[in-house]
C-alpha cells in the first residue's frame, strides 16, 4: 500500500514537472527571439534564465536538491568543460553556472525542435551534421576554435552517450583534440545526477546531485590521446568519491 502511494506520488510529481517544463519553455524561447536586435549577452542571460528555473523547479517539485564541489577551480576565462553524461540534468547546469557562455555541441536536428530548438539555434552553439564523423569533427575544431576566441566555453561529453551511474563509456577524443587545437585548458567534471534522474527516466527520485569540478589542465605540451587519459582518470576517480556504492573497486 506504501509503495504503491510513493509511485503514485512520483508519478504525479514527474508529470507535474514535464507539464512545468512545456508551459515555461514557450515564454523564454519568444523572449530570446524578441531579443535578437539586442547584443547577444543580454539574449543569453535571458534564455539561460530557463534552465536556471527548471532545476528550480526539479529541487521544489521533484526534490532534487544540488551542490557545488571544486567550483574554485573554474577560471573567469574560456575553458573546455569535460563532463562526466548521465542524464539530462546535468545540461541544465552549464549555461547559466558557467562564468563564460557555454555553447554546446549536438546534433543539427535538435534546431528544428519548435521554441526548445529554435531558442537552441540562436545561442551560437555547434550544430553538427553526425551522419558525417569526418566533417562533423572539423566542424567541432573549426567552429569550438572560434567560439573560444570569442569568450566562450564550449561543453562536451567525452563518453558520448548517457551512460549509468557506475559504468564507463568509451572516452572519445574530440573535446581534447578542441582543447589542443584552440590551446585551451580543460576543467573535467564528474557528477552523480544519475543517482536521481536516471536516463530516459520518466519518473526521478528526490535526492540531491554532487557537481564535481576538477582542477584545470593544461592542454600545452600534450597530445589529445593525452589530455584524453588524464581527463578520464580524474572523472572515473572522483566518480568512485562521489558514489562509492555503485563502484566494486575502491581505486
Amino acid at each position: 500500500m506504501v509503495a504503491g502511494k510513493l509511485i503514485i506520488m512520483s508519478f504525479l510529481r514527474a508529470l507535474l514537472f514535464l507539464v512545468f517544463q512545456a508551459i515555461t519553455v514557450i515564454p523564454f524561447a519568444l523572449g530570446c527571439f524578441l531579443l535578437l536586435p539586442f547584443p547577444f549577452k543580454w539574449r543569453y542571460r535571458f534564455t539561460v534564465g530557463w534552465p536556471h528555473l527548471l532545476m528550480w523547479g526539479a529541487q521544489y517539485i521533484l526534490g532534487i536538491k544540488w551542490e557545488i564541489k571544486g567550483r574554485e577551480n573554474i577560471p573567469d576565462t574560456p575553458v573546455v568543460f569535460l563532463s562526466k553524461h548521465q542524464s539530462a540534468y546535468e545540461t541544465l547546469l552549464f549555461p547559466w553556472f558557467s562564468p563564460k557562455p557555454a555553447c554546446f555541441i549536438y546534433k543539427k536536428e535538435l534546431n528544428y525542435i519548435p521554441f526548445f530548438g529554435w531558442a537552441l539555434a540562436s545561442l551560437r552553439n555547434i550544430p553538427i551534421n553526425r551522419s558525417d564523423r569526418k566533417g562533423a569533427m572539423q566542424q567541432v575544431l573549426s567552429i569550438g576554435s572560434q567560439r573560444i576566441r570569442a569568450g566562450h566555453s564550449p561543453v562536451l561529453f567525452p563518453e558520448g552517450t548517457r551512460i549509468p551511474v557506475g559504468q564507463k563509456g568509451r572516452y572519445q577524443s574530440g573535446g581534447a583534440r578542441l582543447a589542443v587545437h584552440a590551446g585551451a585548458p580543460v576543467i573535467p567534471v564528474a557528477h552523480n545526477a544519475g543517482e536521481v534522474w536516471p536516463r530516459n527516466a520518466f519518473l526521478k527520485k528526490p535526492g540531491r546531485v554532487t557537481f564535481s569540478f576538477g582542477p584545470p589542465i593544461s592542454s600545452e605540451g600534450l597530445t589529445h590521446d593525452q589530455l584524453n587519459r588524464k581527463v578520464e582518470e580524474w572523472i572515473e576517480g572522483e566518480m568512485r568519491v562521489l558514489s562509492p556504492h555503485r563502484y566494486n573497486d575502491k581505486t
